[in-house]
């Protein structure tokens, strides 16, 4: 159960808000490309990078989301100073369709590519560890983490060719904080957080910085069955010492700042935006796992094969 869908929820009101470009753009004419972009907190960020110049591209693997996002922030931006978004069809389990998103970004724009968000991500594994399924599992893992190395493996070399630059992550705070039931979303996350740690440590020499933003449970579409009221949103809500469910635009506002050059001399972090929560501890969903599984289920007890 993902905390912070990427490419799967609606881009429809996601640019009812935003940052407006201010003088001097500090991006202008950087090439950027974010992952998972046709949404959710991917389209967020695609639009404060073009708000503040960026030459965007937005990859994703529905061809008419992306559309609808690059219409969106279009939209948004019209009336302001601000850079170029352009769609390009890409699965990030697939190297190819990344490395070509990739070159996209890297020969679109005037100063080349400058900053990565590697914002894909998802989960289809959840329930009891006694009873995932395995190919639900991989497909996580593909997905979340060997997704993530991809887009981290052509994106870091093209900005190391360039002299440096900038990678973000989208993790979770299900990366380090017990989420039980949420199956292979927090193991595959967690790796995203080391995946960052090594890679800061390996590409400082040329220039590149890798950080994560780890977000918490953010209001998208692909969340709504929560957000929309009952225990399990009940459960997030008494763990979160802000008080309030958060939005694209407060995971978008922290990637735009390490992408830039205000966060030059930040390297290798995973940062929480979560409104508090990881000062206590994650959300429960035994009220909707429970009838599925049992009690007994929920606590590893299964019938022996």
């Amino acid at each position: 159960m993902p905390t912070e869908p990427d490419d799967t929820a609606g881009a429809a009101g996601a640019a009812d808000a935003g940052p407006a470009a201010g003088p001097g753009a500090p991006l202008a004419g950087l090439g950027a490309l974010v992952t998972g972009g046709g949404s959710g907190i991917g389209l967020a960020v695609a639009r404060h990078l073009a708000a503040d110049g960026a030459d965007v591209v937005v990859c994703g693997r529905t061809a008419a989301r992306l559309d609808e996002a690059v219409e969106a922030i279009d939209a948004a931006l019209a009336s302001r100073p601000a850079g170029t978004i352009r769609a390009v069809v890409a699965d990030v389990t697939d190297e190819a369709a990344v490395a070509a998103a990739v070159a996209a970004a890297d020969e679109g724009s005037v100063r080349g590519l400058g900053g990565v968000v590697a914002s894909a991500g998802g989960s289809e594994s959840i329930g009891p560890v006694t009873q995932l399924d395995r190919d639900a599992w991989e497909r996580t893992l593909a997905l979340n983490l060997t997704g993530t190395m991809l887009t981290l493996k052509h994106g870091a070399a093209a900005l190391a060719r360039r002299g440096g630059g900038s990678f973000v992550a989208v993790s979770s705070i299900a990366s380090h904080l017990s989420h039980p039931w949420f199956g292979a979303y927090g193991p595959s996350k967690a790796g995203i957080d080391q995946l960052v740690r090594q890679a800061a440590d390996e590409l400082g020499a040329s220039g590149v910085r890798v950080n994560a933003v780890c977000p918490g449970l953010i209001d998208t579409d692909l969340v709504s069955f929560i957000t929309a009221g009952g225990e399990v949103l009940d459960s997030y809500a008494e763990n979160t010492p802000l008080g309030r469910v958060g939005r694209p635009d407060d995971v978008a506002a922290l990637a735009r700042f390490l992408v830039g050059p205000e966060a030059g001399w930040i390297t290798g972090q995973c940062i929480t935006v979560d409104g508090g929560q990881s000062l206590r501890r994650g959300p429960s969903l035994a009220s909707v796992l429970e009838p599925l599984y049992g009690a007994d289920g929920l606590r590893g007890l299964v019938a022996e094969p």
